[in-house]
């Protein structure tokens, strides 16, 4: 059976939704409730809106809302059952033994992770053992320790194609749960082998201590065959995008400062080196998801990526993605072109560190790599950098930070201070003009793509705004379905997303419960969590209720018939219709 409805609303009521989101989100208040910046995507104006009167939270950006399960399982990348489990322990609200959850992705979570450990346990004997030698010698040899080789977890994958594929076996695991977790393949033939096999082994583990992926670097001598690099695809528990090495450690550690590598043998050397606020991306460029997570733990981001052109590329990928985080951020481009652990090999930990502290600010590396392929000897390459220059500092949006520079920039190549602002002021503004069209656009011409909440709103608008309307009254006042109860069934909703909604509203109170988002829990998703929070707290329950659900039981009834291949039985349904909307006008007359 389900976790019990008043175990949920207990361990909510615990939970304080304000009381959690601002641990994540700064929070001001407007009027009744509380707004921010949401931590969802990237935005400048707030519209992350908190409802503290009936516990629900609404993003007018990204269309995402639920309760303070939803956010928690939103923000910890938990599903809607790990959340609810994960805010019991921090309240100390136990949950009954007996209510486990029909949850068929929970339980594949699960055992996803319990492969996972096995398979990283295994991987790790073979390291210790004979047959691993030759990657216990490649790491000894990279200067690692063996009590860093066992924090990390580190393992060896034999030259095998199904030695971890029969030790899995032999722990009673299926061979499709074995695929999910994507330590297995299947060949053309149909045949299963590993999908790890001489490498290197790195776990990857989230915040919660589970190894969540792996990834395998090949034997030296071998990179050429099957790539450097093989790392776990995306699984029900694993999103590269969303995840970051080592940042299980380095998250006890980085309040005031977070380093950002480029690999995973930077981040254990310098763990090992003592910088234990040391993270890498995974298998993929850094993201927005990975700024987010970073914005919660730390106040400040250094990024030493290799100086090749790639690095480069990345760290300016990086920089534009952390541009509006409201962190400072700093660069530090290593001498020689070496990456960190050569660098500390070669020269010593304080002398990185020393580099570390007098790292570029991210203004100063963009405004230094303008110069790069110029020749500013000549007018031409001169023009050509204050330009770009005018154009960098402008899209910083900070006053002070593009009066201090443009004062620096006027005063290196000898121009007037008010040349350089006009020329910075300029762009300014015609960006601003290009922002104010694109908004202008998008209003004129707004977007739809296939994954919008309730498709069909688009082929019947006047039936899907009356069921809108209907199960925000009933939300608000829910005293009004003893006199919808008889008329109005779920069936008679036109929209598939309204009928599903209503249905469970219908049910619930029908059965007597409340109505409150954990009544909806892991059956939405977040998008659709969000639509019904907006119905929840939209201004349709906040004018007359009466006329309102009398007015769109009429629209549906109308559009009902259009719809209706069975005359008779619209008939009866009409007539009985009208009976309740007399009653319900009788009611609004006496205050309703």
């Amino acid at each position: 059976m389900a976790i019990p409805q008043e175990v949920i609303a207990e361990i909510k009521y615990r939970n304080d939704i304000e009381s959690v989101i601002s641990q994540y989100v700064v929070l001001k208040r407007r009027g009744k409730n509380l707004i921010g910046l949401c931590p969802f995507h990237n935005e400048k104006t707030p519209s992350f809106t908190i409802y503290p009167e009936n516990g629900s939270f609404y993003c007018f950006g990204c269309k995402v809302g639920g309760d303070v399960l939803t956010f928690t399982g939103l923000i910890e990348h938990l599903d809607y059952v790990e959340s609810i489990k994960y805010l019991a322990d921090k309240c100390g609200v136990v949950i009954p033994e007996d209510s486990g959850n029909d949850n068929s992705l929970q339980r594949l979570k699960q055992t996803i992770l319990e492969i996972n450990r096995e398979s990283a346990r295994f991987f790790h004997k073979v390291l210790m053992s004979d047959s691993g030698k030759w990657a216990r010698d490649y790491l000894l040899g990279r200067g690692l320790s063996l009590a860093t080789i066992r924090k990390f977890g580190l393992g060896c994958a034999p030259d095998n194609w199904d030695s971890l594929l029969k030790h899995l076996t032999g722990l009673g695991y299926s061979i499709g749960d074995m695929l999910q977790a994507n330590v297995i393949s299947k060949s053309s033939k149909g045949s299963y082998f590993d999908r790890f096999r001489n490498r290197v082994m790195f776990p990857i583990i989230n915040l919660r201590g589970n190894v969540i992926a792996f990834s395998g670097r090949a034997r030296p001598g071998d990179e050429k065959a099957g790539g450097k690099y093989v790392n776990t695809s995306d699984t029900p528990v694993y999103k590269k995008s969303e995840n970051l090495y080592g940042f299980n450690f380095a998250k006890n550690t980085c309040a005031d400062r977070v380093i950002l590598v480029e690999g995973n043998m930077d981040v254990i050397s310098l763990h090992q080196a003592g910088f234990t606020n040391t993270v890498a991306a995974l298998g993929t460029s850094f993201t927005i998801e990975q700024a987010k997570l970073l914005s919660r733990y730390t106040n400040e981001i250094v990024i030493t990526l290799d100086s090749d052109t790639a690095g480069q590329n990345a760290v300016k990928k990086a920089l534009s993605i952390l541009k509006d985080s409201g962190m400072p951020i700093r660069v530090l481009v290593l001498p020689d072109g070496k990456d960190p652990d050569e660098f500390i090999k070669k020269n010593s930990a304080d002398k990185f560190r020393a580099l570390i502290e007098g790292a570029e600010s991210d203004i100063e590396y963009k405004l230094r790599t303008a110069s790069q392929g110029l020749d500013l000897s000549s007018d031409d390459g001169k023009l050509k950098y204050l330009k770009a220059a005018a154009a960098i500092l402008a899209d910083t949006g900070d006053d002070l930070t593009i009066d201090l520079y443009a004062g620096k920039l006027a005063e290196r190549y000898n121009l007037s201070k008010n040349a350089v602002d006009s020329a910075i002021k300029r762009i300014r503004e015609e960006n601003a003009k290009k922002r104010r069209q694109a908004e202008i656009k998008e209003v004129e011409a707004p977007r739809f793509d296939k994954t919008e909440i309730n498709p069909e709103k688009r082929f019947n608008k006047r039936a899907a705004v009356a069921e809108e309307t209907i199960i925000s009254v009933l939300m608000a006042h829910p005293d009004f379905f003893t006199k919808v109860e008889e008329v109005l069934p779920p069936e008679r909703f036109i929209t598939a997303l309204n009928r599903r909604i209503y249905g469970d509203i219908y049910a619930a109170l029908k059965e007597g419960d409340n109505i409150e988002i954990s009544l909806f829990g892991a059956k939405y998703t977040p998008a659709e969590l969000g639509y019904i929070v907006s119905l929840q707290s939209g201004v349709k329950a906040e004018r007359n209720p009466g006329t309102l659900l009398s007015d769109s039981i009429e629209v549906l009834k109308q559009e009902s018939m259009k719809n209706s291949s069975d005359g008779e039985d619209e008939a009866d349904w009409i007539d009985r219709m009208q009976q309740i909307l007399k009653q319900k006008k009788g009611d609004n007359d006496d205050g309703k």
